[in-house]
C-alpha cells in the first residue's frame, strides 16, 4: 500500500477518520513517527491550503497512534509573511500526537550561508550494499530501501547513516517526502547501548533548509546522532541531505532508551 493510499481519508475537515491498512506503516504498537507526523502535516495542508512554504515544525510523540483517529487542525498566527499552525491527532478521546507547524513565505536574503556537506560524503547509493532488507518493523520492510552510507558496523562512535529511499511515492509532495522520511533511521545512541532493549522516539523538531528539494531517484542521506545520551533518555540531531551532499533538513530529537 502507498503512502498516498494511507492519507487518503484525510480531508482537512476535523474529526474522526479510519486509516486504510495502517499495519504496513507500524512500529510496534504505533505508527511509525514519519507517517504519524505527515498525517498531522497532510491534515494541516488539506484544512488550510494556501498555506505559504513549510519553514519548521515541532512534534510531540505522545502516546500509541492505531488505526481510529480525531484530526484536528488550526491557525494560531497568521502575519504577512509567516504562519502558525497547530495539527494534533486524538486516540480514544485523548492527544497522541501534537504539533506545531511554521510556514513562511521567502524574502529578500540578507543573510547567506550554506550549510556544510557531511563528512567523508558516502559512495552513491548505486554503489553501496543494501541492508535491513526483510528485516526491522513492518514500516522499514513494507515502504523503504536501506542501504549502507558508512564503514562503521556495530557498537562504537553514537552515529548512524544509511541512504533511504520510499517505495511508492507516487502522488506525494518533494516536502512531504522529507516529512515521512526524515525520521526513518534509529537513534545514533544505538551505537552506544550497552545491551539490547527497545527505544521509543519522544518529540521531534526540524528547519526545513530547502522548500523546494530534490534528488536523484528518490535517495535521500540521512544520518541520527546522538550528541548525548545519559539516565535513559537520548538528544539526537537528524539530518538529511540529496543525493549531491546538500542538506535539506536539519532535526533534532529526544528519544527514551529502556533495557
Amino acid at each position: 500500500m502507498s503512502i498516498s493510499d494511507l492519507l487518503s481519508p484525510i480531508t482537512g475537515t476535523s474529526g474522526a477518520i479510519s486509516l486504510r491498512h495502517p499495519e504496513n506503516w507500524m512500529q510496534g504498537r504505533t505508527l511509525y513517527g514519519g507517517a504519524s507526523a505527515l498525517i498531522a502535516y497532510t491534515q494541516a495542508i488539506r484544512a488550510y491550503p494556501d498555506l505559504p512554504p513549510l519553514r519548521a515544525a515541532q512534534i510531540g510523540f505522545v502516546a500509541p497512534l492505531g488505526e481510529e483517529l480525531e484530526l484536528h487542525a488550526e491557525i494560531v498566527r497568521q502575519g504577512r509573511n509567516v504562519t502558525q499552525l497547530r495539527s494534533e491527532i486524538l486516540c480514544g478521546g485523548r492527544t497522541a500526537l501534537t504539533s506545531f507547524w511554521l510556514f513562511g513565505e521567502g524574502r529578500d536574503a540578507n543573510a547567506i550561508h550554506a550549510s556544510e556537506p557531511p563528512v567523508d560524503f558516502p559512495s552513491p547509493p548505486e554503489e553501496s550494499e543494501e541492508v535491513m532488507a526483510g528485516r526491522g518493523p513492518s514500516f522499514i520492510r513494507n515502504n523503504f530501501e536501506i542501504r549502507r552510507a558508512q564503514d562503521m558496523s556495530g557498537p562504537g562512535k553514537p552515529v548512524v547513516r544509511r541512504w533511504a529511499k520510499l517505495t511508492g511515492a507516487e502522488g506525494l509532495d518533494p516536502i512531504s517526502s522529507l516529512v515521512l522520511i526524515g525520521d526513518v533511521l534509529p537513534p545514533g545512541a544505538m551505537r552506544a547501548m550497552q545491551r539490547q532493549g527497545p527505544i521509543s522516539s519522544i518529540n521531534w523538531s526540524f528547519n526545513l533548509l530547502d522548500t523546494q528539494p530534490t534528488t536523484r531517484d528518490g535517495w535521500w542521506l540521512s544520518e541520527n546522532a546522538s550528541q548525548h545520551a545519559d539516565q535513559g533518555y537520548s538528544s539526537e540531531r537528524l539530518r538529511l541531505w540529496n543525493s549531491e551532499g546538500k542538506q535539506v533538513l536539519d532535526g533534532l530529537q529526544s528519544v527514551a532508551i529502556f533495557g
